[in-house]
């Protein structure tokens, strides 16, 4: 090789070198590290801690959009709606201090309702850490019980890794929220960028655990033996993207299912092994025969005390197989027969292939029983009533009517949430978005607005109560401005309704400060330039929905429903599953 050959060949070396490493600013790396990782959308809020990365992020606007919220706790839930409607990450950033600190709710209810999200806040200068400097707060250990994981950065060099990192702990096994908090000079610092890999492995971290054969045996032993099994099944299903596994396990044992909230759409609502709702203001039949059945099959959930009634008298009579891929959820409030650890995209081919093709007519006809008692006592004239003031099942009844199912529902918290829950038709999975564990009023209107993000060709309804709508109401700002187009139902009955209906029914109708005033709520979005229209009388209401639901870009709905009705059934604080109420 002569002289210049070797010049050569050590220019497009220094070349390739060059192009393999190059100098960025930590806020660079994060922004690619996010593109990495598949990223498209981000909820967010400047700030002086994060202006940073905001200035970087001028340079990424073809490949990030960036969603400015009014408030940080709406990013969260921005983030969350649309996690739940993609399956993807949600991603928020915030800047420190008061930013932070807004996140904090968020951040619990996709914790406790198991939400990938990664949140990304600013911290001042490291330096300064410690000195209560100007919007200093400690959010690493505000956030460490509700958080999967959280990381402060002071070094921009450990960004790479540690982002692999939260995306990897936030999806992986059962998922959940993950803080980095990145130090204002980690932002700014330049270091030698490598590339990006993604994480597949840490150490100790075991997300997936090891499927024990014998007991997906044992499984189905008893399930083959059973006369009265009965599946409870949880967005464990959805999680784990199993819903076909699940579909198939039922239709081939014929057991009858029955979800929680969170597990809402796994199986189309019409399914005919589909019984209904389970918990405090679940269906009659599926909270009164779980303490008939003599097999429970818990898919994906965790058996909360909303779901569970009085633990010393739920289910006694029966032997437990819980499926779960979260081994702390097994034996925590009900002792398991069999435990079946794994995620059950896995479990459920094993054990489906070993149990038998069934029909339990007559246990499946005791639920018709109960359901048409239902229908007779509470349904009918909740859904279809001729006479009186409208309400909140009738609007939900001609909403299924017109959406034919098809629409995602995101739904806020309290009797409008329990009313929506109960009868909103889902023929697709991730189609009903709530908050479940935490139950936060304020959720639906942001969570609708990243459910639209999230599935951008879907039909989005937020049903919202007119207390909770007011908790985030500034998020109308955000639909403005981004020219999404989400359809807003607000359920307004002039009360806190559901603490309105537990002052009734336990404390003597002594109703303390659960009457709520409310804005012209048409006018407020008018302000914003969102169409509406107020509904008050029963002729009114299909022609609004239909205008509603044609209309293009978003609208409000406000329809006026009678003020002191309760939803039935319910299982009232410390009784059994059995003891429920129809009236």
């Amino acid at each position: 090789m002569n002289t210049l050959e070797i010049k050569d060949k050590k220019e497009k070396e220094s070349v390739a070198a060059a192009v393999a490493t190059e100098e960025l600013s930590g806020s660079q790396i994060l922004l690619k590290g996010l593109i990495a990782e598949g990223v498209d959308t981000i909820f967010g809020y400047p700030g002086g801690a994060i202006m940073p990365i905001y200035d970087a992020l001028y340079d990424f606007k073809k490949e990030l959009n960036h969603v400015l919220v009014r408030h940080e706790q709406g990013a969260t839930h921005a983030a969350q709606g649309y996690a739940r409607s993609s399956g993807k990450v949600g991603v928020v950033f915030a800047t420190s201090g008061p930013g932070a600190t807004n996140l904090i709710t968020g951040i619990a209810d996709a914790q406790i309702d198991s939400t990938p999200m990664v949140c990304i806040t600013g911290q001042v200068f490291a330096h300064l850490l410690g000195t209560d400097a100007f919007q200093e707060t400690d959010v690493i250990n505000i956030t460490t019980p509700i958080t999967k994981w959280n990381y402060q950065v002071t070094d921009a060099a450990e960004i790479p890794e540690v982002l692999a990192k939260a995306f990897y702990i936030a999806k992986s096994g059962r998922p959940g929220p993950v803080l980095i908090d990145i130090t204002k000079n980690a932002q700014i610092q330049k270091v030698e960028f490598e590339g990006y890999e993604k994480c597949k492995h840490i150490r100790s971290y075991r997300p997936y655990p090891i499927i024990r054969n014998k007991y997906i045996e044992q499984a189905a032993e008893l399930i083959n033996s059973a006369k009265k099994p009965f599946v409870l099944f949880g967005q464990g299903v959805l999680l784990g993207n199993a819903e076909q596994e699940f579909k198939a396990f039922v239709e081939k044992s014929g057991i009858p299912s029955a979800w929680t909230i969170m597990g809402a759409g796994a199986i189309p609502t019409d399914h005919e092994l589909n019984v209904g709702m389970l918990g405090m203001h679940g269906n009659y039949g599926p909270n009164v025969l779980t303490n008939e059945c003599d097999v429970l099959i818990a898919i994906g959930m965790r058996f909360d005390d909303r779901v569970t009634g009085r633990l010393d008298k739920y289910a006694k009579q029966a032997k437990v197989i819980h499926l779960d891929i979260d081994p702390a959820e097994i034996d925590k409030n009900v002792k398991a027969e069999v435990p079946v650890w794994g995620d059950c995209k896995e479990t459920l081919p094993l054990l489906t292939a070993l149990v038998d093709e069934k029909v339990h007519t007559e246990w499946l006809a005791k639920f018709r029983e109960y359901t048409q008692a239902e229908v007779d006592q509470v349904i009918d004239a909740e859904c279809n009533p001729t006479e009186g003031e409208l309400t909140m099942g009738e609007v939900i009844n001609q909403l299924n009517i017109l959406t034919k199912g098809e629409a995602i529902i995101v739904t806020d918290v309290g009797q409008h949430q329990m009313v929506a829950c109960r009868y909103a038709k889902l023929n697709n999975t991730r189609s009903n978005i709530t908050s479940g564990g935490l139950g936060t009023m304020g959720f639906a209107l942001p969570a609708a607005i990243g459910a639209k993000f999230g599935a951008p060709n879907k039909t989005v309804v937020a049903v919202i109560g007119d207390g909770g709508f007011q908790m985030t109401i500034q998020e109308l700002g955000t639909i403005m401005q981004s020219g999404i187009d989400i359809k807003i139902i607000i359920l307004n009955n002039q009360f806190l309704g559901m603490v309105r209906q537990w002052q009734e029914l336990f404390n003597d109708r002594r109703y303390s400060f659960v009457d709520i005033t409310s804005p012209d709520f048409v006018a407020v979005a008018k302000g914003y330039y969102i169409s509406g229209q107020k509904v008050t009388e029963r002729p009114q209401l299909v022609d609004a929905l239909k205008t509603m639901l044609n209309h293009k870009g978003s609208y409000l709905l406000e329809v006026m429903v009678t003020k002191e009705n309760n939803v039935f059934p319910m299982v009232p604080q410390g009784c059994s599953v059995s003891e429920i109420r129809l009236k």
